[in-house]
């Protein structure tokens, strides 16, 4: 490893260029940048017009949306082009020169102050600095650090491309700018408001039942129950977010918790329907009015608290098509009880081997039967091997802002075929399968096939319909018509 100490180092920059016709850097070149302002930051060029390599128009890459327009920088100095490698190797060194060694005075900037990472140091959140990597070379970036762990990365340019701590020797941070600012400023209101929230103060109208949130939701389920007699404060609690009673700027209100995972902190949205506390339990009662309504056990649990009777009925709709589906494959899906959940009975389920049973959250009977099917049946499609396909051409075919990927016919081992969908655009994508029925092979024409089966993968949905489907003989034959 070096041997320079990097506490004592000095970086002297020698090598800077104004930003004029004939004296700009290269295409992507990473560059120190001194900025009309007189601070320094960092940045990879990138010209407004690639094929004018003339012009001095253009940007300095920072990262995702930061960056730094040619016209806020005076001076800047090429990061790329230099090795310390030679340097950083030699015992007692604790000044660097960098560039031109005959340039002194005005046009020599300094850098010191390095820290380490092996010291246990590092950057403020959002604070752009000058790195000095373990190969030699130079670079920068803005800090990030990973949340719950140790380390984290410098955001150097677009699509988040980083330097991982681990891969830097030493560094120190380069001017101040609004991005780190706002950090700055936002760490400073946390603290701020931490102090105010540790000794919150109570309004006495709004909390003149105490400041325990269950008593309200208590008070809301006595009224509740006026109209639904099975209501429970469980059921209540099923309509989320949830209300808490919270600090917020130094008093307790009633509010809604949501985490905010970007800043590693939990905002409080505040009630603002009322002033007091009766107005907030009548305002509970009509918060959670649908989901109690919808929670009647009576229509939950009509076929009673036997979870075989739920899952047979499920398992004998889905045989009537998935013919080849036996109940010895039903152990590589979920697995279904009825289980006390906080006082209420619950349709909970686990998959497989897992320890933990979870609730199944469902308003009927009907509506847990229709979920079981559809585990059934990708399990059912699952069991059932491919072994033929057909893929219809197609061109270019865009839905929704989703573009068509692939179009797969696919026979089955028990001779029933199904449909394999992919979709996507630039960031993400995705698959589905869709089971032919039977009922579609009862047609005795390939154009009356196509209409039921049309009815099940539409065209408007997935981009192929009988236009495009009815010609096409290679399919009519793989299909059996």
């Amino acid at each position: 490893m070096f041997k320079v100490d990097h506490k004592t180092l000095r970086l002297s920059f020698n090598d800077f260029h104004e930003l004029t016709e004939g004296d700009i850097p290269e295409y992507g070149e990473y560059c120190l940048l001194e900025l009309k302002t007189g601070g320094y930051t960092a940045g990879g060029w990138h010209p407004n017009n690639y094929s004018d390599k003339e012009s001095t128009s253009g940007k300095f890459i920072r990262g995702t949306a930061d960056t730094v327009d040619s016209e806020e920088v005076s001076r800047w100095h090429s990061l790329d082009r230099y090795d310390l490698t030679e340097s950083l190797e030699k015992e007692g060194v604790n000044w660097i020169n960098i560039g031109r060694e005959e340039e002194e005075g005005e046009r020599n900037i300094q850098f010191e102050g390095f820290k380490s990472f092996a010291d246990k140091k590092r950057p403020k959140e959002e604070q752009f600095c000058l790195l000095i990597m373990n190969d030699g070379s130079m670079a920068a970036g803005r800090w990030n650090k990973w949340r719950h762990q140790a380390g984290g990365v410098f955001i150097y340019s677009s699509a988040l491309a980083s330097h991982s701590s681990d891969k830097v020797w030493a560094w120190t941070p380069l001017s101040s700018d609004e991005i780190f600012a706002m950090e700055v400023e936002q760490e400073n209101e946390k603290k701020r408001e931490k102090k105010l929230n540790k000794n919150p103060v109570t309004d006495p109208e709004l909390f003149k039942y105490g400041t325990g949130i269950n008593t309200y939701y208590e008070k809301a389920l006595e009224k509740l129950r006026d109209e639904f007699c099975w209501a429970t404060v469980t059921m209540m609690k099923k309509k989320t977010p949830v209300w808490q009673i919270a600090p917020l700027h130094g008093k307790y209100v009633f509010g809604q918790i949501e985490k905010d995972y970007y800043n590693d902190s939990d905002v409080v949205i505040p009630w603002t329907e009322g002033t007091t506390a009766d107005e907030f339990i009548d305002f509970l009662c009509g918060y959670t009015h649908d989901t109690v309504k919808r929670s009647d056990p009576g229509e939950k649990f009509k076929l009673g608290t036997d979870i075989s009777v739920y899952l047979e009925k499920a398992f004998n709709n889905v045989k009537k098509d998935y013919r080849w589906l036996d109940k010895k494959m039903l152990c590589k899906t979920w697995q279904y009880d009825i289980q006390t959940v906080d006082g209420d009975l619950e349709f909970v389920r686990r998959y497989r081997d897992e320890g933990e049973y979870s609730v199944y959250d469902v308003e009927s009977a009907e509506q847990f039967i229709e979920w079981v099917e559809h585990d059934y049946q990708s399990l059912a499609l699952r069991e059932n091997k491919t072994v033929a396909t057909y893929a219809p051409g197609f061109g270019h075919i865009s839905l929704h802002g989703w573009n068509l990927e692939s179009y797969v016919f696919c026979k089955l081992k028990s001779g029933d075929y199904m449909v394999s969908v992919t979709a996507g655009n630039r960031t993400t994508g995705g698959s589905r399968d869709f089971f032919i029925t039977p009922y579609c092979f009862e047609a005795k024409t390939y154009e009356e096939f196509l209409d039921r089966y049309l009815e099940i993968v539409p065209d408007y949905s997935f981009g192929l319909g009988k236009k495009e489907l009815l010609p096409d003989k290679e399919l009519k034959k793989f299909l059996g018509y």
